[in-house]
């Protein structure tokens, strides 16, 4: 699953560094708490708009959907193409939300403990990941609204949770937001991910359990508990 996340890096480096834009996308302050029901940064394309970045309410609804549909901040991807609530975006209208790393809470004797999962060598190739999502249009207070597509976790962090987000490798890019690809089995076909040995996971402080808290400090490692992978 994907409820929590950081995203650091400027947005406009990351429009200049991946999609070649250099037009102001509205930097903001480096948020490393991002909580389900805010607004997040999402990479969109439409067929006037090649590509853009958009602030995005962090919960999915349609719009024909009634006002108390459910709002999925995570939309499993096994079901994203043959869901009624889903389908249309999953066809016409995906996303990339940019992060530079997400947490997931690990179960122990002793409780919850979370972990952050970022890129090994972010100086390396990449310095930021990239999550699957769908959008569609919203009502007052936000432009449009989101979700991130999970799938079963991959074996390097699978000791962790069940479950992650979709994290496309960034050179397929552009065929995951191009709204003229809507075929299923295509859309499989080029939605590769990335290769989960170049990330890294380490449990950090339970500090990241508040949503007010939102420092830089949540993403450094605290000891080593111990457990596999950590």
């Amino acid at each position: 699953m994907c409820g929590r996340f950081a995203l650091h890096t400027p947005r406009s480096r990351v429009a200049a560094r991946y999609f070649d834009l250099q037009l102001p996308v509205g930097d903001v302050h480096a948020r490393y708490n991002i909580t389900p029901g805010t607004q997040i940064t999402a990479v969109l394309a439409t067929p006037e708009t090649p590509v853009s970045f958009a602030f995005s309410h962090w919960g999915f609804r349609p719009p024909w959907a009634k006002d108390d549909a459910p709002t999925p901040i995570n939309i499993r991807a096994e079901k994203a193409a043959t869901s009624p609530y889903f389908r249309s975006a999953f066809a016409h209208r995906r996303c990339l939300v940019p992060a530079n790393g997400w947490y997931e809470w690990r179960r122990t004797e002793s409780g919850k403990q979370p972990y952050y999962i970022t890129l090994k060598d972010p100086a390396d190739r990449d310095e930021v990941v990239f999550f699957a999502g769908l959008w569609e249009p919203a009502g007052e207070g936000a432009e449009t609204c989101c979700a991130i597509l999970t799938e079963p976790v991959s074996a390097p962090i699978a000791f962790i949770h069940d479950r992650q987000p979709v994290v496309l490798d960034p050179e397929c890019r552009w065929s995951w937001l191009d709204p003229g690809i809507s075929d299923r089995e295509t859309l499989r076909r080029v939605a590769r991910r990335l290769d989960p040995e170049r990330l890294v996971a380490y449990p950090v402080s339970t500090r990241v359990n508040r949503p007010a808290n939102d420092d830089p400090g949540l993403v450094e490692p605290i000891a080593d508990t111990g457990d596999p992978g950590a």
